[in-house]
């Protein structure tokens, strides 16, 4: 292979790579994940454990996001663990912005079955900021107890 050709070979990779690199730096995960476990205790019977978590990945340059989900559920009886069942995966949602820019996001879950989970499951609340400009949007949605979720958002006032 000629040096002209090996060197052709050597800058399409780099390319590659770092595009590959730069669309990896516009996801970034939230800072407040969070765990709930129930679990059911009854002497001489089997006894289960599960436990949930979600975290959310965030498009830093689009403000759309993902909500993710992973569950781990434990049966086991007074001698050994019985079974083990993992299931999880992430769910797109839609831009908290229409356009693109540069954004800063976090996001907080409540804990099923939580005072705060009126109708469900609970609810999550999703704050982004234009870290371009000062403008910041929160976003509040909670299960309507219908089978489908309600999603609010508000442009937070600066005084």
């Amino acid at each position: 292979m000629s040096l002209v050709t090996k060197i052709g070979w050597v800058a399409a990779l780099s390319l590659v790579t770092l595009a590959s690199v730069a669309r990896a730096d516009d996801f970034k995960l939230s800072n407040n994940q969070r765990i709930a476990c129930s679990r059911g205790l009854s002497a001489g019977k089997l006894n289960t454990a599960i436990c949930k978590s979600y975290a959310y990945l965030f498009n830093v340059k689009t403000s759309e996001y993902f909500r993710c989900q992973v569950s781990l559920s434990l049966t086991r009886d007074n001698k050994e663990v019985i079974n083990v069942q993992t299931d999880g995966g992430c769910t797109k949602k839609p831009r908290v912005f229409d356009t693109d820019s540069k954004y800063e996001f976090d996001a907080t879950e409540t804990e099923p079955a939580n005072t705060n989970s009126f109708f469900g499951n609970g609810g999550y609340a999703i704050w982004v900021a234009d870290t371009t400009q000062q403008k910041v949007r929160g976003c509040i949605t909670i299960s309507s107890g219908l089978g489908s979720d309600i999603s609010k958002c508000l442009d937070m006032t600066f005084q």
